[in-house]
């Protein structure tokens, strides 16, 4: 008798690996005193190269509230591993930038990161990570095509 094949959980898989992969990441770096939020805004100014970003740029491309955001950046600021300055152009707006001690914790974490990556891909290829790495991006472009749809259909609904 032909054993029966299980449907495919891709969507639990995903959201598995994903939720796996943040709480491993968050015990590695409680040592550093950084809640997940924090280091999430922390890597997102790193990823600037040393540019600042005003807060209301700075919550779009986290896609988090600015008010939430403001609260995450006071914790930073107050450890000292960002700089808050007034916008020169809107003195209405604030700019937030990576300082140094900052810039020390995001390579730590990176190379937390970069570890971590290299004990989940084990016992996958590079070709296969590379395959991985394109289904991922095609289902990701598939989702935020659906999604916009989805919200065009509302405001034609």
């Amino acid at each position: 008798m032909a054993k029966k094949m299980q449907p495919l959980r891709i969507g639990g898989l995903v959201h598995d690996v994903s939720r796996l992969r943040r709480t491993v990441f968050d015990q590695r770096v409680k040592p550093l005193g950084l809640t997940r939020s924090q280091w999430w805004v922390l890597a997102g100014l790193s990823r600037h190269q040393g540019k600042s970003m005003t807060q209301t740029e700075l919550a779009l491309m986290l896609d988090v509230g600015k008010v939430s955001l403001g609260g995450l950046v006071d914790r930073l600021e107050e450890k000292g591993f960002v700089i808050r300055e007034s916008d020169e152009a809107d003195r209405r707006s604030k700019r937030v930038s990576v300082s140094a001690k900052g810039r020390a914790l995001a390579r730590r974490m990176d190379s937390i990161a970069t570890d971590m990556k290299a004990e989940t891909m084990r016992g996958i290829s590079n070709a296969q990570q590379q395959q991985l790495a394109e289904w991922l991006s095609l289902m990701k472009q598939n989702l935020i095509r659906l999604d916009a749809m989805g919200s065009r259909d509302a405001v034609d609904g």
